[in-house]
């Protein structure tokens, strides 16, 4: 064939992956799903001379992908199993997962610049992390094998796949989300980087919008880090200790961001789905088998936003000790009043 027709009959080859089971598909296949699929030509020549089946894919080890096939990168060792395992599961009719959706050309242009860290676009891209991947990397995988050594951006990436876990990896449900609070400060739990600095642009504090280029502050950072409060956010922003009243400005801006989830909450004529989502997401990081990070049991985006008040000094004793509502049979309770304040 010329090379013209042999590249169709390859993305036909292709397409048949997606609709034949694995166990089904002959050495044509096996070479294209590598190539056209993975986004792996450099190990086709070795994989057109040792794997003549699906089946013989459905068996390889990790021995097997390393000696057999040279596949000496332990990511793209690790991409080719969760994909068989992957399709292993979609034989038993579940279906291929949300996560076999996300390439990893998307992974390492699209998502990391909503995270916020493009500067690690190369990186993501050599290794080739896919939705699969991500979903398996842990804060060590990150410094051992992408040689992220920054904590804070460590935190930052796994608490972005915190957020795809908990929808599921499903893309069009993020975007979907992400669409519906782009003009309205709500959903923070979705925002991306950029809608990050709208938001600081909307608040008046447009001086520093951009300092946080390249921080990995997103969404999820601010609904679900514990560790990220105000002091934290200033910090980012590049707003001086000694600016009080900014700070304090951007602790009251932060507090009206949970004013419409419980406007909402409370509202009658809310939808079912708009009225128990942020209810739901606290269910769900409980549950969830592979959190990357281990989280409080009572997370909530809702509580996440309000927690992020507690360390700006110079707000009065009232805002510091009821920033946050306290349910009934709270140890704080039986605390005098000063010792309320020194908490």
């Amino acid at each position: 064939m010329s090379d013209g027709e042999e590249h169709l009959d390859r993305l036909q080859q292709a397409e048949l992956t997606r609709t034949t089971c694995m166990s089904l598909w002959r050495a044509g296949a096996v070479q294209a799903w590598m190539e056209v699929v993975m986004g792996m030509p450099m190990y086709i020549q070795a994989c057109s001379e040792n794997v003549k089946s699906g089946k013989v894919l459905l068996g390889l080890t990790d021995e097997d992908l390393e000696l057999g096939l040279s596949i000496g990168n332990p990511i793209h060792r690790r991409k080719i199993r969760l994909a068989i395992e992957d399709y292993r599961r979609a034989e038993g009719e579940q279906g291929l997962s949300k996560a076999s959706e996300m390439d990893h050309h998307w992974v390492s242009t699209s998502w990391l610049s909503d995270v916020g860290l493009p500067q690690y676009c190369q990186t993501f891209q050599t290794h080739l992390v896919d939705g699969r991947v991500l979903n398996s990397l842990s804060r060590r995988d990150l410094e051992k094998f992408l040689n992220i050594s920054d904590y804070f951006h460590q935190t930052s990436i796994l608490l972005a796949i915190q957020l795809l876990q908990m929808l599921g990896f499903d893309k069009e449900a993020l975007q979907t989300r992400r669409t519906k609070c782009e003009n309205q400060n709500w959903d923070p739990i979705v925002w991306t980087c950029h809608r990050v600095m709208k938001w600081i642009r909307d608040i008046d504090l447009e001086e520093f919008s951009d300092n946080l280029q390249g921080k990995g502050i997103h969404g999820a950072v601010i609904a679900l880090d514990q560790s990220f409060d105000t002091e934290a956010f200033a910090k980012a922003l590049g707003i001086p200790s000694n600016k009080h009243m900014l700070q304090r400005h951007l602790f009251e801006e932060i507090k009206l961001l949970s004013v419409p989830f419980s406007n909402a909450e409370r509202s009658a004529d809310a939808s079912p789905v708009a009225g128990s989502r942020f209810a739901d997401e606290r269910v769900s990081i409980r549950r969830l088998g592979k959190s990357p990070l281990k989280l409080r049991a009572n997370s909530h985006s809702v509580e996440r936003v309000l927690g992020l008040h507690s360390s700006c000094g110079s707000l009065p004793r009232e805002a510091r000790v009821q920033a946050i509502p306290r349910a009934k049979g709270s140890p704080v309770h039986t605390f005098k009043s000063v010792e309320i304040t020194n908490v």
